[in-house]
C-alpha cells in the first residue's frame, strides 16, 4: 500500500478553512437551508466562539424527519450531536481518517488551542489520499521510464 503523507493543516491549505456555523437557538429549518445553500453535510454548532457541538443531515433525518417533528418548530439544540469528535492541523491525514472510521462520522471540526479554524470532510481526506497516490505513481513511472538525472 502506497503511504500517505501530509497534514490536516495541509488539507486546509489547499480546500480554504472557511467554515459555515450555526447557532444553537436556529430552527432546525434555518441549518438546513444553510447545509443546501453552502452545499455541505454538516455545521459546526457555536455560541461565541465556543463549539458546543455538530449538526449533520444524519442528525436531521434520524431525529427530526423519521420522528415527525417539524424542522421549522424544532432547535438545533434539541438535536446537535455534543459529543464532537475534533482533530488538530498537525495531525496526519491518516489519524483523520481512522478517527472518521472509528467513530463512524464524515466530518472533523479542526481545533487549534480551543478555536474551529476550519472543517474536514471524509471527501475531502481521501481527495488527498487519490492525490497524493497518483503522484507517487507518476514518480514511479517516470523513474522507471528513465526520467531521473543519474
Amino acid at each position: 500500500m502506497i503511504q500517505c503523507t501530509g497534514t490536516i493543516r495541509d488539507i486546509l491549505q489547499h480546500k480554504g478553512n472557511q467554515v459555515w456555523t450555526i447557532h444553537p437557538d436556529a430552527t432546525v429549518f434555518e441549518a438546513i437551508q444553510k447545509l443546501a445553500e453552502k452545499n455541505v453535510g454538516a455545521l459546526p454548532v457555536m455560541e461565541g466562539d465556543r463549539l458546543v457541538g455538530m449538526f449533520s443531515e444524519r442528525d436531521y433525518t434520524r431525529k427530526v424527519a423519521l420522528r415527525g417533528r417539524s424542522s421549522k418548530d424544532t432547535r438545533v439544540r434539541e438535536i446537535l450531536s455534543e459529543r464532537v469528535i475534533c482533530i488538530s492541523p498537525q495531525h496526519s491525514v491518516e489519524d483523520g481518517l481512522r478517527l472518521m472510521t472509528e467513530h463512524r462520522i464524515r466530518h472533523l471540526p479542526v481545533l487549534e488551542n480551543d478555536k474551529v479554524v476550519g472543517i474536514v470532510s471524509i471527501g475531502d481526506l481521501v481527495n488527498w489520499v487519490i492525490h497524493q497516490q497518483s503522484q507517487t505513481i507518476r514518480q514511479l513511472e517516470t523513474y522507471i521510464a528513465g526520467g531521473y538525472p543519474g
